[in-house]
C-alpha cells in the first residue's frame, strides 16, 4: 500500500490498540487499576469461571503477555490485595494464581466499566452486540490465528 492510498491496515492495528489502551486506562483509573493490569484480572476471572487455576505462566500464554510482565503484574495485584499467589503443589518453579475476594469484586466493578467503554468504542459498529462488531472480531480474531516467524 502505497502512501496515497492512506495509512496500512498495521498501523491503523496499532493505532486502534493504542486509543483503546488509553481509553480502558482512564475508565479504570478510579478502580486504581491500568488496562495491563485489567488483562490479567480479566483474563483470570474468565479461567477461574471455567474452572481453572492458571499458573503464570499459562496466564501469559492466554492473555499474550511476557511472562516476566505477568509476574511484575500479579506481584503487583497482590500487593494490593487483589491477587492470591501460591505455589504449584506439583511444579515447584510454578505459582497460581487465584483472584481474592476483594479481586473478585474489583474485577467485576472493572468488567462493567470496560464492558461500557468498549460499548462507546464499537458504537460505529452497532455497539458490543452488533453484527458487524460480530464480523471485525472474527477479522481479528484470524489475524491473530496467523503464526508469526521468530
Amino acid at each position: 500500500m502505497s502512501d496515497t492510498e492512506g495509512p496500512t491496515p498495521g498501523f491503523l492495528v496499532w493505532r486502534l490498540s493504542m486509543r483503546w489502551r488509553a481509553a480502558v486506562d482512564r475508565a479504570l483509573a478510579p478502580l486504581g487499576l491500568t488496562h495491563a493490569q485489567y488483562s490479567l484480572l480479566g483474563s483470570l476471572h474468565g479461567m477461574h469461571a471455567a474452572g481453572q487455576r492458571p499458573s503464570q505462566r499459562q496466564l501469559a500464554d492466554h492473555t499474550g503477555l511476557e511472562p516476566l510482565y505477568v509476574s511484575k503484574l500479579a506481584r503487583t495485584l497482590e500487593a494490593a490485595g487483589l491477587v492470591a499467589r501460591t505455589p504449584d503443589p506439583v511444579d515447584t518453579r510454578a505459582v497460581r494464581l487465584a483472584l481474592t475476594a476483594t479481586g473478585v469484586r474489583v474485577t467485576g466493578e472493572a468488567v462493567t466499566v470496560v464492558r461500557d467503554v468498549f460499548d462507546q468504542l464499537l458504537a460505529p459498529l452497532g455497539g458490543l452486540d452488533g453484527a458487524r462488531t460480530r464480523a471485525f472480531a472474527r477479522e481479528l480474531s484470524t489475524l491473530l490465528d496467523v503464526p508469526v516467524k521468530e
